[in-house]
């Protein structure tokens, strides 16, 4: 293969990576944009964050904090494309299918918050209640 075919390739691959990242980012924007509870979690993340920093948990605590919060991100995600495909299929229309859809989908956020939370507890209180506790003694 002659090198200028060759940079073609990797040149046509970077574009097409480009547009990969584009797509996705596009869609994150548009979950943020128009999902209330997006906005929810991107504050309980922050927050979530934030103590997780001031607490200096281990790397294995952060490895399940971002296991927990990317969980719930991909429920979301998933959540409105589902909502956004069974609106296209239905055409609006009320169809006892797409509701089953759509609940169960908006069931998926709820396990994976649920989740998120028993998990944030469980690392998170131990150090936070050691912290708490020095002000009163």
């Amino acid at each position: 293969m002659a090198p200028s075919q060759h940079d073609n390739l990797f040149m046509e691959f970077i574009r097409s990576r480009g547009r990969a990242f584009r797509y996705a980012f596009s869609g994150w924007w548009f979950v943020i944009r128009t999902q209330r509870n997006a906005w929810i979690h991107a504050l309980v993340s922050v927050l979530v964050i934030m103590v997780s920093f001031w607490l200096k948990i281990t790397c294995l605590e952060w490895a399940l904090i971002i296991l927990a919060i990317a969980i719930v991100w991909i429920a979301e995600f998933l959540n409105t494309a589902l909502e956004a495909v069974v609106d296209l299929a239905s055409n609006h229309e009320q169809h006892e299918l797409a509701r089953v859809g759509k609940d169960v989908g908006a069931a998926a956020v709820l396990i994976a918050a649920l989740a998120s939370v028993l998990i944030g507890l469980l690392v998170l209180c131990p150090p936070l209640w050691a912290r708490i506790i020095v002000w009163f003694y």
